[in-house]
């Protein structure tokens, strides 16, 4: 008889395991972490400097949402998107209550939802950080669409004008920028989850490890690579600019009940500003911006209101944009941008093309008057422009974007490609009191000026008024609620970004990353239920 053996097994490393936690509220330790996530993303938003916080906000949710089912990324992301969203736009209950401020808060957080349910799916994928950070960016290009418009606010991209990221902007505008943000915070968490596993088994093959280092050092590369993208250098010459801020009589909803107050001090302001220049005091413009709203007794119908800015335009002697409420005798009233000569009194317009919902026009108001009476205090909708504006001021194209059309990509493009030569984005604040609002919108238009590679001009009624150089610095800005005139000489320029020549094309290649993903993902979980569970 011959002997037999019996193999010994040799025991191998210990696979690496995600640590449990245990104790009575293990359960309450990933919704804490989303909500968390979503608070960390707030707080790297303006007026706080604190970009970076975007980064460690992400790894957070890649260790909260990597390896979890949709439905359950479903449910964390809700609590991330309110994390995120409910501080962020405690803005839009300033003057009309919470319950208009939860519901949007609510409705956006359900864009965040389901975007992490799309990244709890594509996180079983190899390199699954790009996937995800490409699913994040189709998640925002939806809510910037839909529903009546879509509410692109809370943009990551527009949490980053201070950031190292910022030059990506011109590349691939918010949607390249946002990405990048995303890839390399998630890539965090996946470079040190490997890590550990590695240290902990000794065996982890280098390729996934290399692959979550590039995910962090590639947007932090691409961003030195397109830094000479951003310039201020003149191509067209200079203008010298002067952006009015006169200043409301009171905050909230009811300023508009002192219209002729609000036309009054941004007259009074030129007139100053006019004096000023012709004392020596300050230079004397090509042009004045004032903002939005700086008139809202219609001139065409208002002979008062018509002397009082012929007045104030003659006195400085100069083209002036004034921002007016027309209200002709029938349809909707426009919220118009007008191009005021010094002889000639207006002679082009410009009709916000974006108006907002439930604050210059109230979808399905009778439903929503069920919740809020505050719906009957825009008691006439205003209807929205079809041409794009571009005003020849001086020899200068000057491309116009009213106040919240600031947020959506389209806006601030569309007078690039047709010639602008800078951007003014008049706004008015003053509804929304000091909260935070105005910094966040002053982000998105720092945002713009590296984007499309112009000066921006940011008149404001009563918020901050800034000049924002074509690299993103502002070299100019007032105080919240002082008038004040800002004068300064910028820079001209008509060369296109990457960004703007490509326009939508970014957003759409990453959304294709995007579905390509959820389709790969979708394809393993039905041949994961086909073949079922391996047996040993």
């Amino acid at each position: 008889m011959s002997a037999t053996t019996t193999p010994v097994a040799v025991p191998g490393p210990p696979r690496p395991q995600e640590p449990r936690i245990r104790g009575p509220l293990h359960r309450l330790v990933r919704p804490g972490a989303a909500a968390l996530s979503g608070a960390a993303l707030f707080l790297s938003f303006p007026p706080r400097p604190l970009w970076w916080l975007a980064l460690p906000a992400f790894a957070l949710l890649g260790w909260t949402l990597r390896g979890r089912r949709p439905r359950a990324g479903f449910g964390l992301g809700l609590l991330a998107g309110l994390g995120f969203l409910l501080p962020l736009l405690v803005w839009t209950g300033e003057e009309v209550g919470a319950v208009p401020w939860l519901a949007l808060a609510t409705v956006e957080s359900l864009f965040v939802a389901a975007t992490c349910l799309g990244v709890a799916a594509v996180s079983r994928l190899p390199a699954w950080p790009l996937f995800a950070a490409a699913v994040w960016v189709l998640g925002e290009a939806l809510r910037a669409r839909v529903p009546f418009g879509g509410f692109p606010w809370g943009k990551i991209a527009f949490g980053q004008a201070d950031g190292v990221f910022l030059p990506l902007a011109a590349v691939g505008g918010t949607p390249v920028l946002g990405f990048a943000v995303v890839l390399c915070g998630f890539g965090l968490y996946e470079a040190g989850r490997l890590l550990l596993d590695r240290r902990a088994t000794g065996g982890l093959p280098r390729g996934p490890l290399a692959a979550a280092a590039l995910s962090v050092l590639a947007p932090v590369t691409g961003a030195a690579a397109a830094l000479p993208l951003v310039s201020t250098e003149a191509e067209d010459g200079t203008a010298t600019v002067a952006a009015i801020q006169g200043n409301v009589p009171r905050l909230g909803l009811d300023f508009n009940a002192q219209r002729r107050a609000v036309l009054d001090n941004h007259v009074r302001r030129t007139e100053q500003l006019a004096a000023d220049v012709a004392a020596g005091r300050e230079p004397k413009p090509d042009f004045v911006l004032w903002p939005e709203n700086s008139s809202d007794l219609d001139p065409y119908r208002n002979p008062d209101a018509r002397d009082a800015i012929d007045r104030a335009v003659r006195a400085i002697g100069v083209p002036t944009v004034v921002g007016a409420v027309l209200s002709p005798e029938t349809g909707p009233l426009r919220n118009t941008l007008l191009q005021w000569e010094p002889e000639r009194g207006p002679v082009a317009t410009y009709d916000k093309r974006h108006v907002q919902p439930f604050g210059e026009y109230i979808p399905m108001r009778s439903v929503v008057r069920v919740f809020n009476k505050d719906v009957d205090r825009v008691s006439r909708d205003f209807g929205p422009g079809d041409e794009v504006g571009v005003f020849d001021l001086a020899g200068t194209r000057v491309g116009l974007v009213t106040c919240f059309e600031a947020a959506f990509d389209w806006a601030a493009r569309d007078t690039v490609t047709h010639g602008a030569r800078l951007i003014s984005v008049p706004s008015n604040n003053a509804t929304f009191g000091r909260s935070e609002m105005t910094y966040q919108q002053l982000a998105m238009d720092r945002v713009r000026a590296v984007e499309h590679s112009r000066t921006v001009v940011v008149p404001v009624t009563s918020g901050v008024s800034a000049i924002i150089l074509p690299d993103g610095r502002i070299v100019r800005r007032s105080g919240q609620f002082t008038p004040d005139a800002l004068v300064a000489q910028v820079p001209l320029r008509s060369s296109l970004t990457p960004a703007t020549r490509m326009g939508v094309l970014p957003e759409a290649l990453l959304a294709a990353v995007a579905l390509g993903g959820l389709g790969g993902a979708a394809a393993l979980g039905v041949r994961a239920r086909r073949t079922g569970p391996r047996k040993p």
